[in-house]
């Protein structure tokens, strides 16, 4: 899927960039195993699950014999994405996208990510993204900027630090065994937060679209990556974020198509999450007790006018 550019430059480095100062070679094996292990999956699904994939698009597209069963099984999810491209991305204020799915109330089973319907009672359990552990930290390290040591995050990394068990993330190839180190990991997360705040959400700076799926009512639910992004723009207060459509709810999906297969059935999608917006509403089988608003603090953010003035300030 094709992302739109920046006008803005310079930026911040990449997510995996930022952190390359932090990066510490104790954990290199760690990391190339996790590399391989990684392109291994690319390969295999490059090499053989997108060519099967297309088949099978390509069968229920064109109404042969097993298309209806193709159907069933869920669509693949990236045979869809191919074709629905941008149509599949929705603007939308992020302080209103504050329900994710959360699948404790529906006995921890998620739906397949390799599939584009989902059916069953997955959209009725939600969590409340405004008590997420994201919101929180963003919030923590902004509110005590002038002094990290104060924040719940680097207490819990120093309480690891001492017991011995310092935090490690083989991913990003980071140790946090020293106080300075927890402190620069925690000014990072400051600094995408302050380069938001000037420059707006910017697509690229992520590894991971920010995922959304769309419930039986035709409502929003984050799902997957990026919500720490999210939080940001959240805590920032800003107007528009893009997020993607990831997976539809079989019964929404029906009452749009209806019997259409491939490009038709596609266009009636395309033109139907136009009118999606975020679900604000707990679910009828949430896990958690419903706690009610928050109070967000007041929004904090350049105008367009102010980043096309001052596009390298950060």
């Amino acid at each position: 899927m094709s992302r739109p550019s920046s006008p803005v430059s310079p930026r911040l480095p990449a997510e995996d960039d930022a952190f390359s100062e932090l990066h510490d070679p104790r954990m290199k094996w760690g990391v190339r195993r996790a590399r391989w292990q990684a392109a291994f999956r690319d390969g295999f699904q490059r090499g053989v699950g997108v060519p099967l994939e297309e088949a099978l698009y390509r069968c229920w597209a064109q109404g042969k014999a097993g298309g209806r069963w193709i159907e069933r099984r869920g669509l693949p999810r990236r045979s869809i994405e191919a074709r629905l491209a941008e149509a599949l991305v929705v603007h939308v204020d992020p302080r209103e996208l504050i329900r994710d799915l959360n699948a404790k109330g529906v006995g921890g089973k998620r739906p397949s990510s390799s599939a584009f319907l989902w059916e069953g009672d997955w959209d009725l359990s939600r969590g409340d993204l405004r008590r997420g552990s994201r919101y929180r930290f963003i919030s923590d390290i902004d509110e005590h900027r002038g002094d990290l040591t104060q924040t719940e995050r680097f207490r819990q990394y120093r309480s690891r630090l001492e017991s011995g068990h310092p935090w490690s993330s083989y991913q990003q190839g980071i140790l946090l065994d020293t106080e300075e180190k927890i402190l620069a990991y925690l000014r990072t997360y400051l600094g995408f937060l302050d380069d938001m705040a000037v420059r707006g959400f910017d697509v690229e700076l992520g590894k991971d679209d920010l995922g959304v799926a769309v419930t039986r009512e035709g409502r929003l639910l984050k799902v997957n990556r990026g919500l720490h992004r999210l939080a940001m723009a959240q805590r920032l207060g800003l107007a528009s974020i893009p997020v993607v459509v990831r997976a539809v709810h079989r019964q929404w999906w029906e009452r749009v198509v209806g019997d259409c297969r491939g490009e038709e059935a596609l266009t009636r999608v395309a033109e139907a999450l136009g009118s999606c917006a975020p679900e604000t509403e707990p679910g009828m089988l949430d896990p958690g007790d419903e706690l009610g608003p928050i109070e967000w603090p007041r929004p904090r953010y350049a105008s367009s006018e102010d980043r096309r003035r001052s596009p390298g300030r950060l």
